[in-house]
């Protein structure tokens, strides 16, 4: 790896960041006149910490990682963005994402204004380690990875990210939204080994909390101070940073439990799919999603959405054509989507 210095935007490294009224104060108790804000309707009268210090402690605790190496924020879109300013120099410099993937890599590039280099995933959906780094040159500074990957579902060798992590002088981002659906495959504790490596992951999968967006990024303690300098100084409301904590300590057995039902009808949704005529190959998963071939995606989307069922169409996505990505329901709805398929001629 490069050293930091040398990957970050000029700019960036030498930006002073803002200091909020909680930057310089950061106690709880006292009479407080620094920030202007209004006197009634505490709690939410006032700022946020804007280091979420008490909601990192307990995510570090469920991680196993020192706070210092977390990054909150509002989705893991947040994140995407601030990797994108703190090292892309506009018009300059480069990244290089496989294709297909999750496409807010794409929408983050081009409001950037980065030119993003794509590299098709094999034909089974595997990286082509050789042609990612052929990509690269001396104006690349980011790798996107997603694995398990969207829309795909497969998780990818850990051996094959290690040598673009070894390899690549850059930053190297792994997006591990899905992990908590494939245990064991994750490289967040590995993280420590590999100073160029972001990993994301989120809250909104496997803990059900797509709708308060709270989004995590694991890198060195480096990289997150720089992130942090250039995020919005609140940007994570009272609410957030109170319903995660919340959740989090409710939630953690039933989120196992969860993880491990999603497992089991994600097996059993395939084998089911599988037997219907007009599903050609049902591809191998370690998300909560499975993607399958059909010969005619429009139409069985079409069916299924007249019946007040929603799927996603990813025919049009590189190397997906005929495509169908269902998400894994509760048991309820699973039966439901079989039982009108099961009607579809």
């Amino acid at each position: 790896m490069k050293p930091l210095e040398q990957l970050l935007r000029p700019n960036i490294l030498r930006l002073k960041p803002y200091s909020s009224a909680r930057d310089e104060y950061s106690g709880e108790e006292g009479i407080f006149l620094d920030a202007n804000e209004n006197p009634f309707n505490a709690p939410y009268n006032r700022y946020p910490d804007p280091h979420q210090r008490k909601l990192k402690r307990v995510i570090g605790e469920l991680k196993q990682c020192d706070p210092s190496s977390i990054f909150l924020g509002n989705g893991s879109d947040e994140a995407i963005d601030l990797v994108f300013r703190a090292f892309c120099r506009p018009g300059v410099d480069n990244v290089v994402s496989i294709d297909p993937t999750y496409g807010m890599y794409q929408v983050a590039a081009e409001t950037n204004d980065i030119e993003v280099r794509k590299v098709l995933l094999t034909p089974d959906f595997e990286l082509n380690t050789e042609a990612v780094l052929k990509a690269v040159d001396q104006q690349t500074k980011i790798i996107w990875l997603c694995s398990p990957n969207n829309p795909t579902g497969n998780c990818f060798h850990e051996a094959d990210i290690k040598q673009l992590l070894t390899t690549f002088e850059g930053i190297v981002v792994l997006d591990e939204a899905y992990i908590d659906f494939a245990p064991g495959k994750s490289l967040l504790p590995q993280l420590s080994a590999y100073p160029n490596l972001v990993v994301l992951q989120t809250f909104s999968k496997a803990w059900g909390m797509a709708g308060i967006r709270l989004g995590m990024a694991f890198a060195s303690p480096d990289i997150i101070q720089i992130l942090s300098r250039i995020k919005y100084p609140y940007n994570l409301n009272v609410l957030t940073q109170q319903k995660a904590m919340e959740l989090i300590s409710k939630n953690k057995v039933a989120t196992e439990d969860w993880i491990e039902l999603l497992i089991a009808e994600r097996l059993k949704m395939a084998e089911h799919l599988k037997q219907l005529p007009f599903v050609h190959h049902v591809y191998p998963s370690d998300a909560n999603f499975l993607l399958l071939k059909t010969p005619d995606a429009k139409k069985i989307y079409n069916y299924l959405v007249e019946r007040k069922i929603v799927i996603r169409d990813r025919s049009s996505v590189a190397l997906c054509a005929g495509c169908l990505r269902i998400t894994i329901g509760s048991p309820e709805e699973n039966k439901a989507l079989i039982n009108q398929l099961s009607g579809l001629q």
